[in-house]
């Protein structure tokens, strides 16, 4: 006689993706991101750039981007669990600062955002996205990426630190709705050498 398991064993896969975005897409986008901002980024960005967030301007943008990239480096992918959106990220190439030259590694994609709305936090999603820009930018040569995040988006800085990434020693300040926002980059070398 086989002995029976102790517990039933449950087959199959959690059913989550991440896909190109298509232009459908751009209203979850714009809502993910206007929800998490509001959620998750409410202590890190300015109340005023929070109350003045449009969503119908948003979607315009994502549909642009999406429909109309700048360069055929640029793109957006979306998580997604089950038919629903959770996540999205954009990625192209970085903006130089004046006296900044280019890296000595080699081509680098910016990874302009990336968002998990966070009631679908800590499921894998952020490191699906993370992977999947990682695996198109160096599949189109890219030696490094780098990451904009504002200093106090202690969230994003540890997420990227327990992905390998690391502070790269350049800052910048923006002008969020008229308050200046400190944001620091971070980087990695997609050969996985610091």
């Amino acid at each position: 006689m086989d002995p029976v398991p102790a517990l039933p064993r449950l087959t199959g896969t959690a059913d989550v993706s991440v896909r190109p975005a298509v232009a459908g897409d751009a209203p979850e986008i714009a809502r993910v991101q206007g929800e998490t901002w509001r959620i998750a980024y409410r202590d890190v960005l300015p109340a005023s750039a929070l109350e003045a967030w449009d969503a119908g301007e948003a979607e315009a943008a994502w549909t642009a981007a999406v429909t109309r990239p700048p360069t055929p480096a640029h793109g957006v992918l979306v998580a997604l669990e089950g038919p629903r959106v959770v996540g999205f990220a954009a990625y192209g190439p970085p903006e130089l600062a004046a006296d900044e030259q280019a890296d000595p590694a080699g081509p680098t994609t910016e990874l302009a955002v990336l968002l998990v709305e966070p009631r679908w936090g800590r499921r894998g999603h952020g490191s699906r996205l993370l992977a999947a820009v990682a695996d198109l930018a160096a599949g189109n040569g890219t030696a490094r990426l780098s990451a904009w995040v504002a200093e106090g988006d202690r969230v994003t800085a540890a997420f990227l630190e327990s992905a390998g990434w690391a502070r790269d020693g350049w800052a910048r300040t923006l002008d969020a709705d008229g308050t200046p926002l400190r944001e620091v980059r971070w980087h990695t070398l997609l050969g996985g050498e610091e």
